[in-house]
């Protein structure tokens, strides 16, 4: 029942931020293949949630805000065009977190579905990697001091 109840920390920590749940994980000493897994799940739940209400909230303020047209300029949107959904989806993980992503590629226009694709994919990409080296950085930490 620990175990659960780790997964489950683990789970909801990453529903919040990817880099939240997986030292968590490490933390309760959960096995690192459990970690990753908990945390995409987590992590993928957000942006999910993020990507479904968010376009409603969009459209809303497109509409307020720029009277039926879309914003075409600035940085932002100059990234934007320049890297596209892949790029988002496989990013923002690990730069500023998956509901953050979601909102922003919902905010620029990007299509749900193939957002979402690419989400999933940069989640599991970067929890099992950042899992990884969480798990043996600590392991290599842990022998120096034996």
């Amino acid at each position: 029942m620990e175990v659960v109840t780790s997964m489950i920390s683990v789970f909801l920590a990453s529903i919040i931020e990817l880099w939240l749940g997986i030292p968590l994980g490490l933390i309760l000493e959960l096995n690192p293949v459990l970690i990753a897994i908990s945390a995409a799940a987590g992590s993928i739940s957000s942006a999910f949630l993020v990507a479904i209400l968010g376009e409603g909230v969009r459209n809303w303020f497109l509409k307020w805000r720029y009277k039926e047209k879309s914003p075409k300029e600035g940085k932002v949107y100059y990234l934007w065009r320049k890297y596209g959904t892949a790029g988002l989806g496989l990013l923002s993980p690990l730069l500023f977190g998956a509901p953050l992503g979601a909102a922003l590629g919902i905010g620029l226009g990007a299509p749900r579905d193939r957002l979402l694709l690419w989400m999933t994919i940069g989640i599991v990409i970067w929890s099992s990697l950042l899992t990884a080296v969480g798990f043996f950085g600590l392991m290599n930490f842990e022998s120096l001091m034996h």
